[in-house]
């Protein structure tokens, strides 16, 4: 049984869960690795959502789908927040083993169930499918889950081209999940869109 320690509604404003939110700019990310540039989970959301945004955008224009944009946007905007709580536990962590996995999942949702307790009542049913992900269909959440990758992936770039050669290995196997999802709006993005991230800034 995994459980969370210390950070109780009790001990803390019932009405703070925006504040909880803008605590995100002091997680960094990446913790095993040597960053030239940090990442903050603030930064990482943002850019999530920017991404996730324009995939689903890409999906409606070129390939017939139907997302809700902005939808998706605000979903990829909060994906992460529970880390607030949690942490950015290191991927080789989080996924060494079916326990260690479902016992993260448990933390998220209890980390999740404290922050709507941040809210009024009235509004906690509206974060709930925000935070919670429902109702929503399986392609969205694979939406999501490729813009995040893509960030991934997009950071890796940019710790290459300032010379850190600590993320060549995470560029190569993030790009081939990235590809091995087979997922049309992620291909187009990276073959028409990813380039641009390896230019100068006189070249942009």
């Amino acid at each position: 049984m995994c459980s969370m320690g210390g950070f109780t509604v009790s001990e803390v404003n019932g009405n703070s869960f925006f504040a909880v939110f803008f605590r995100q700019k002091y997680i960094n990310r990446w913790g095993l690795m040597r960053n030239v540039m940090n990442e903050n989970l603030s930064t990482h959301a943002a850019e999530v959502s920017c991404v996730a945004h324009a995939l689903a955008l890409i999906g409606n224009t070129y390939f017939g789908k139907n997302y809700d944009a902005d939808r998706v946007a605000v979903l990829a905007l909060y994906h992460d927040m529970p880390e607030v709580f949690t942490g950015d536990l290191p991927t080789p962590v989080k996924y060494a083993n079916q326990a260690l996995r479902q016992c993260y999942a448990e933390l998220e949702n209890q980390a999740t169930k404290q922050l709507i307790d941040r809210l009024p009542p009235e509004l906690q049913s509206e974060y709930e499918k925000i935070l919670e992900f429902t109702p929503i269909d399986k392609e969205t959440k694979k939406l999501i889950k490729g813009a995040d990758k893509l960030c991934a992936l997009i950071k890796c770039i940019e710790e290459e081209k300032s010379g850190n050669k600590d993320f060549t290995s995470a560029r190569e196997s993030t790009e081939k999940s990235l590809r091995d999802m087979k997922f049309e709006e992620l291909d187009y993005f990276m073959e028409n869109f990813l380039p641009a991230f390896s230019g100068t800034l006189d070249e942009l």
